[in-house]
């Protein structure tokens, strides 16, 4: 989790996009879709290499407990020549961060592993910007930015996770509402590709040409990247597969395509400044419509500055009643102090980012005060007029700005849920099957639809007599189903419920493959094909072909070779 210096700080990526290749012979900016690749900075040599069973058997497998997966050698490189060189001599590898993917993307197939732990430098923080190794957790850099008054926004709820392993997939989040996902955040990037050599990348200096292609001078000559020509689900939320749009900007190519196009050594991320004082409320609620319209309400206000100045919305997280049930069942309800109502169907953590610093005696008096103050716009105001509205103020505990150990409670008692059921699906393999594995849908669907999307999940899941619990972040219409296997026979009917549900999705104009990516999952396979089409999923593996001919990168991740 700690932050180490850099020894060998590279050349600024804006002067490396513009050098000349052969001592300035060929201008490598050529054009606005021309970029050049360089050697990397430090020596191409071998890094630090495990080999040892004690050593590989904890990287066999990822969060989803993704079955049959192995590895002969792990590599811990410190330098982008370190990579290089794994990238030269090795006809398979797998770049992983943290391991926290639920899809199977970080489960070694006889790969060589990459591990990005070591490179965990922080190169350079200024008032809005910060650029970073690809190993660094994300909890260690917020701990490092708030000290500067800043923060990077678009988290993932698992704050262990890295920042290449986020920008793998597009993670998003709690915020997505507020502030947009990974994507909406990366400035630039340096990327180790297939051959060895490096691109450093900068939003804005490489876009697709009006054909919609990309060209690459590299050593070897110009690979021309084409891109898909396909239509992308129009939600806040997408991690299935390459990004495609017309004039898209080159790195957003690497963001979300899961290590399968290159190794990301480091970024420049967007920062925010720290908001002075957030609220967190738990609300309790007895009807899931009821919920839905809160919900509705909430966000409509946040989108209305102009009616409501200052109701800063950054998260609504929304656990269902078996996800609470496990929760109780594993003394954490008892733990934390959360008194979960009998009636209780789902419960709400909304949080509000006030713009003053507000100590305890004032906090008190606007939460107090709230109702009999009608024209007050503050957002813990505004928050408990909408609760009144929905008979909502006697089943919500409001946690004060400056209470961090509540807040930490709750947010704790949030993240409890998915390790819930992440620990009974690797009970039951332990115990019961090593076949059975982690079946979850990562659904987004447009907030006019969420009430459709809903229906769908519960009917694909109930009629397959599964036990089931979802969870998500309700704030942009995003949710987690989770099968509980009991068999591996649940495993088997949870991906069919999946894969119905999905396709059901679809149909309402969401994304099937919100924020975890797809990996090796065989149902999120199919999902992006009937997503995409078959043509739209080959034209992907066109523009890995091209970067990765060999296709050493992550081989099955996303899709399979054909």
């Amino acid at each position: 989790g700690r932050l180490a210096p850099m020894r060998n700080p590279p050349a600024p990526s804006a002067l490396a996009s513009r050098m000349a290749a052969d001592s300035g012979t060929i201008d490598r900016r050529m054009a606005s879709h021309t970029i050049g690749t360089r050697p990397p900075h430090d020596a191409v040599a071998p890094p630090r290499l495990e080999q040892d069973v004690d050593s590989l058997i904890r990287y066999v497998e990822d969060a989803a407990h993704y079955p049959g997966g192995s590895t002969a050698l792990v590599a811990k490189p410190i330098t982008e020549g370190e990579v290089a060189w794994l990238l030269q001599q090795h006809a398979a590898v797998l770049p992983i961060g943290a391991q926290s993917s639920l899809t199977g993307g970080a489960t070694p197939f006889g790969d060589v592993v990459i591990a990005m732990t070591n490179m965990t430098g922080l190169l350079g923080v200024r008032d809005d910007t910060v650029r970073v190794q690809a190993g660094v957790p994300l909890a260690a850099l917020q701990q490092a930015l708030q000290e500067r008054g800043l923060f990077y926004p678009p988290v993932p709820t698992f704050a262990g996770a890295t920042v290449g392993g986020v920008l793998s997939t597009n993670a998003a989040g709690a915020s997505t509402v507020r502030y947009g996902t990974t994507r909406d955040w990366v400035k630039a990037i340096t990327v180790v590709l297939a051959s060895g050599e490096v691109l450093d990348v900068e939003r804005g200096e490489c876009r697709a040409s009006e054909d919609r292609h990309f060209d690459i001078l590299t050593d070897k000559g110009v690979v021309r990247i084409d891109v898909p020509r396909l239509t992308m689900p129009d939600v806040p939320k997408r991690s299935a597969g390459y990004f495609a749009a017309p004039g898209m900007d080159l790195v957003d190519l690497f963001i979300g395509a899961e290590g399968t196009l290159g190794v990301v050594t480091e970024a420049t991320l967007g920062l925010a400044r720290l908001p002075p004082s957030r609220w967190l409320a738990l609300v309790q609620v007895s009807d899931d419509r009821r919920a839905l319209e809160f919900v509705q309400r909430i966000r409509f206000l946040a989108a209305d500055r102009h009616a409501t100045a200052g109701f800063a919305v950054s998260a609504i997280e929304h656990i269902d009643r078996r996800s609470l049930a496990l929760l109780s069942q594993d003394g954490v309800v008892d733990r934390l102090n959360i008194g979960i109502l009998d009636d209780t169907t789902m419960a709400l953590l909304v949080e509000l980012e006030d713009d003053r610093t507000l100590d305890r005696s004032a906090a008190w008096d606007e939460l107090t005060n709230a109702l009999d103050r009608p024209s007050d716009t503050s957002p813990i105001g505004q928050l408990c007029r909408v609760l009144r509205g929905f008979s909502l103020l006697e089943t919500t505990e409001v946690v004060m700005p400056d209470d961090r150990e509540r807040r930490e409670q709750l947010l704790a008692f949030r993240e409890a849920v998915p390790e819930a059921v992440n620990r009974r699906v690797g009970r039951a393999q332990r115990e019961l099957d090593p076949r059975i594995q982690k079946m979850a849908g990562d659904f987004i669907a447009p907030m006019s639809r969420f009430d459709e999307m809903m229906a769908a999940v519960r009917s694909s899941f109930e009629r397959r007599d599964l036990d089931y619990a979802v969870w998500g972040h309700i704030s942009d219409g995003n949710v987690h189903p989770n099968v509980i296997p009991r068999s591996v026979e649940d495993v088997v009917a949870g991906k069919a419920a999946i894969l119905e549900a999905g396709s059901a999705v679809i149909r309402l104009g969401g994304c099937p493959m919100a924020e975890h990516g797809v990996g090796r999952n065989p149902v999120k396979q199919r999902l992006l094909e009937l997503l995409y089409g078959r043509r739209g999923v080959d034209e992907m593996r066109r523009v890995k072909a091209a970067l990765d001919p060999g296709w050493k990168l992550a081989s099955g991740v996303l899709f399979a070779r054909e």
